[in-house]
């Protein structure tokens, strides 16, 4: 695909806004913009040089690449509409609200032949990937015990607060934690079972959320997994540690230091003056859609699949399984694709 890229965004509320600006770092064009919300539409689109279609059937005909910036109960829909006009798509997490959503998505996508890309942004931050490659060359030993957090106050909306409804977001589980649950098999490969716990389950209509869950991957690795929807606004608060037979790897978001490793030896190396990592680097979400250009245009290898966002899926609905009936979920449980 040697074009330009032509870009249609389906909604235009805060991740509608990330993406444009993230589109904005390639050479792609962004022609349309579809959302029920004209008050925030119609700037945004000024924002980009682009207009505003009443209907995505309407948008579908202009352009290559949908991104779909809408409720996670609306992904299937547009993506199968999308994928019968030929148009590619890329979709933000998670992929669906259900497993056999996500399912239909992949297949429509494939029998079609249009990629499907789902935006799971955290492949893309740099500590994240710099744990990954660390993990990949050997240098903390074996893995053994991830741990990862992931807190922030309960999403807001002025009307219709979808995060809040269950149905529709799959709420701190399914919405936030899935971040993590990603990760979390990126580094230590599949899941065999799920226990998690929750606030919200244990007791229904708080104003907060906070989970906590236990993944067993088939390699004996144990995730510990914690996320939240308790802090006060605007805190947003991420921790990895990764522990291996050899060392330890860890970030917080509150440090400066954007990653810090940690091996079992005796004496530590001479070092006269220690040297700061920089904070500063470019926003996760253009360096995600800048890879997905790439693949789109080049066929560019990139980090995650389809198939790996319905992984990540049938993982935190096994959390919400095992939430509401207190017991461990095996992941065989779950819909197979078939």
């Amino acid at each position: 695909m040697s074009k330009q890229l032509r870009i249609g965004i389906i909604g235009s509320g805060a991740m509608g806004q990330t993406h444009v600006k993230a589109w904005q770092n390639t050479s792609a064009k962004i022609c349309g913009i579809v959302s029920k919300s004209e008050e925030t539409a119609v700037p945004l689109a000024k924002s980009c040089g682009a207009k505003v279609f009443d209907s995505l059937d309407q948008l579908l005909p202009v352009i290559d690449v949908v991104d779909i910036c809408v409720p996670t109960h609306l992904h299937c829909e547009i993506t199968l509409i999308a994928a019968a006009a030929g148009v590619h798509v890329v979709c933000e997490k998670p992929l669906a609200r259900n497993v056999s959503q996500a399912v239909e998505m992949i297949q429509a996508c494939e029998s079609a032949g249009v990629k499907l890309l789902a935006a799971h942004v955290v492949r893309f931050f740099p500590e994240y990937a710099q744990a990954k490659a660390k993990v990949v060359a050997g240098e903390i030993g074996l893995p053994a015990i991830i741990r990862l957090k992931r807190g922030a106050s309960q999403p807001e909306k002025s009307s219709d607060n979808w995060f809040v409804d269950l149905e529709k977001s799959g709420g701190v589980i399914l919405d936030l934690m899935i971040h993590d649950f990603d990760f979390a098999r990126w580094i230590a490969g599949e899941v065999k079972t799920v226990y998690a716990k929750n606030i919200g389950t244990e007791h229904p209509g708080t104003s907060v959320d906070h989970a906590l869950a236990i993944l067993t991957h088939e390699n004996g690795v144990l995730s510990h997994i914690e996320g939240s929807w308790a802090y006060p606004a605007p805190l947003f608060r991420t921790q990895l540690e990764i522990a291996g037979s050899n060392g330890l790897i860890q970030h917080n978001s509150d440090k400066t230091a954007s990653i810090g490793s940690f091996f079992y030896q005796r004496e530590q190396a001479d070092v006269d003056v220690p040297l700061p990592a920089s904070p500063m680097h470019e926003d996760p979400y253009a360096t995600q859609i800048k890879a997905f250009y790439a693949h789109l245009t080049e066929d560019a290898p990139i980090p995650i699949s389809a198939r790996d966002g319905l992984a990540a899926l049938k993982i935190a609905l096994a959390a919400l399984k095992s939430a509401q009936t207190g017991a461990p979920v095996d992941i065989q449980e779950m819909e197979v694709v078939s």
